[in-house]
């Protein structure tokens, strides 16, 4: 029998970690630079959509659209369009105007007109959080970057009825708009929010009572 497959437990950043981590991104150095912009809007990005790093490097101007952002083949060979919030929109304009011509045409760029590195962006969300005091450092189990979706999805449905019917409705659109392959990978999301499964458990024992009682 084959192993069974143990989920990495996500560390979701508090409001005051998330917003610390973002400011602590707009301090980069060289000051003046466009390298604060690039970052402090990349991890915003990744906050407000939960969009994979992967999804994000790769996002062209052509992708950026009144209706949303273009993201196109990616994981699962599905392309998908991901609305912003007026707010997100609006950050990811002050950017892009920051940004100005370049010869190259991806979103985010470094201070020398290149698309960014996944390792080099990994690298900087690393330095940061560990300056933060919330990761234990090389070796140890602490905030990836991946997390940030992960914060994403959880926040999105903690804003919701804590009832199956609830749960479902925004699974479903979850799922869609995070480029899931399958509902079940979507579900899985439960298991960081356990209020909203002990909902899901309280509705369904008072519907048996029910059933039992008529």
């Amino acid at each position: 029998m084959a192993p069974r497959r143990v989920r990495y437990a996500p560390f979701i950043l508090s409001e005051a970690q998330l917003k610390e981590l973002l400011q602590r991104a707009a301090r980069l150095p060289p000051p003046q630079s466009l390298r604060p912009w690039t970052y402090c809007t990349l991890f915003s990005l990744l906050a407000v959509t939960g969009l994979r790093i992967s999804e994000a490097l790769a996002l062209t101007l052509d992708d950026v659209t009144a209706d949303g952002l273009v993201i196109r083949k990616t994981k699962f060979r599905k392309s998908r369009l991901v609305p912003l919030h007026p707010s997100a929109a609006a950050g990811l304009t002050r950017y892009l105007d920051r940004r100005g011509h370049a010869s190259d045409d991806h979103v985010f760029l470094s201070s020398r007109g290149t698309p960014l590195h996944h390792s080099n962006v990994i690298a900087i969300f690393l330095r940061l959080v560990r300056a933060m005091g919330i990761h234990p450092g090389p070796g140890a189990r602490g905030p990836r970057i991946h997390d940030l979706r992960h914060q994403f999805a959880i926040r999105v449905l903690e804003a919701g009825p804590a009832t199956r019917t609830g749960v479902d409705a925004r699974m479903l659109a979850l799922s869609t708009y995070m480029g899931h392959g399958q509902l079940d990978s979507t579900y899985w999301y439960l298991h960081a929010t356990p209020h909203l499964l002990t909902g899901i458990c309280d509705t369904t024992e008072r519907w048996i009572d029910k059933g039992v009682s008529s």
